[in-house]
């Protein structure tokens, strides 16, 4: 959702990807990057998760297209800069769910050309059709996950099972926990443990969940989306709210760590690919998007970053451990409760007011 995910300057880079056993039709990439009009850069726009520069070697290797990102650390920021006109160089970037919606709304992106793609045929019959965008007209989705919490099981004795768990425990919990810099998720996270939704368009009920937030405050050390990955790690924390995709590196470096998605409910996310109205390089852009959903390809990038796909080839080349794994594949019964973040119009404001409120001072 906005502020994903992970701090990744010691990403494990793939030390090998043999793209010619992948049976991937180099030569037709090769000539979707020359079609007239194409150039030899790619300037994607991205979160840190996904920097990946073995990856890119690879992709300039086979094609001739040298890759350079920017990062972003939440969605809100690349809207504000791509509305200020910071963006005319991006030929791909990364939206989550919510904000492909937005940016439609807006004119900020270009109708993808199916003929074009190679991806859609593989994609989870869920991702063919999503809510957020109808026949994957503008977005290709990605990355997908839950929102949760993060907790020492070595020292939480007493495992947190809902949100609820960081108002009954704040005494132990004092300056020991982290929120997400995100207003949608925090505030939704709440409403949702109130019985609302995630989405709530009821001024009463947001004005509910910062009255209850605002108790809490005294006792959360801040509101941040990447330092807590170090920070847990280091002891200096006993919980954090985050993405599951963050929780899965951490309990891969430390198993004492568990993930939880509260039983009362959450968020569902997923990011995806697109390619924006102002584009210099959209030859290069289908070029990319057919590179990595390669079901080779994206097996290779799951199982590294222990992030999902929404490539179903892709999920069968996947080893057990992975598969089986419900903190990075969870079941329907996780899924069922929880809920996609919608644009909320102009209600979003109330929620900005009160946001500026928590967090300031």
């Amino acid at each position: 959702m906005t502020n994903r995910r992970l701090f990744l300057k010691n990403i494990v880079l793939l030390s090998s990807l043999s793209l010619t056993s992948c049976g991937w039709r180099l030569a037709e990439v090769r000539a979707t990057a020359n079609n007239k009009g194409s150039r030899d850069q790619l300037d994607i726009y991205t979160w840190t998760q996904y920097v990946d520069q073995e990856l890119f070697k690879n992709f300039n290797a086979e094609t001739g297209i040298k890759v350079f990102t920017d990062v972003y650390d939440s969605n809100e920021v690349m809207l504000n800069k791509l509305q200020a006109g910071g963006g005319g160089t991006y030929s791909v970037i990364y939206p989550s769910d919510y904000m492909v919606q937005k940016m439609v709304e807006k004119g900020l992106l270009l109708e993808l050309n199916h003929q074009r793609l190679t991806a859609l045929d593989n994609l989870f019959p869920r991702f063919q059709n999503p809510s957020y965008d109808p026949n994957n007209r503008y977005s290709i989705p990605f990355n997908w996950g839950t929102t949760g919490l993060i907790y020492n099981s070595e020292i939480l004795k007493n495992p947190p099972e809902d949100w609820e768990y960081l108002w009954q425990n704040q005494q132990q919990l004092n300056k020991k926990i982290t929120l997400l810099n995100d207003v949608r998720e925090v505030m939704g996270a709440v409403l949702k443990m109130l019985g609302y939704s995630y989405n709530s368009k009821n001024e009463t009920e947001v004005k509910q969940a910062y009255e209850k937030l605002q108790a809490l405050k005294g006792a959360i050390v801040a509101f941040d989306t990447d330092a807590w990955r170090n920070k847990i790690l280091a002891g200096d924390l006993l919980l954090s709210m985050c993405y599951s995709s963050d929780a899965v590196k951490i309990i891969q470096e430390n198993p004492k760590f568990k993930y939880v998605v509260p039983k009362s409910g959450s968020s569902l996310w997923t990011d995806t690919i697109v390619i924006p109205t102002t584009a210099a390089n959209i030859d290069g852009a289908y070029a990319w998007i057919n590179f990595i959903f390669q079901p080779e390809v994206a097996a290779q990038i799951s199982q590294r970053l222990w992030v999902t796909t929404s490539s179903r080839a892709a999920f069968e080349l996947l080893p057990n451990k992975i598969k089986n794994n419900p903190n990075v594949f969870p079941p329907d019964s996780i899924l069922e409760k929880c809920e996609r973040i919608t644009p909320l119009g102009e209600i979003e404001q109330v929620y900005d007011r009160y946001w500026t409120e928590l967090t300031s001072g």
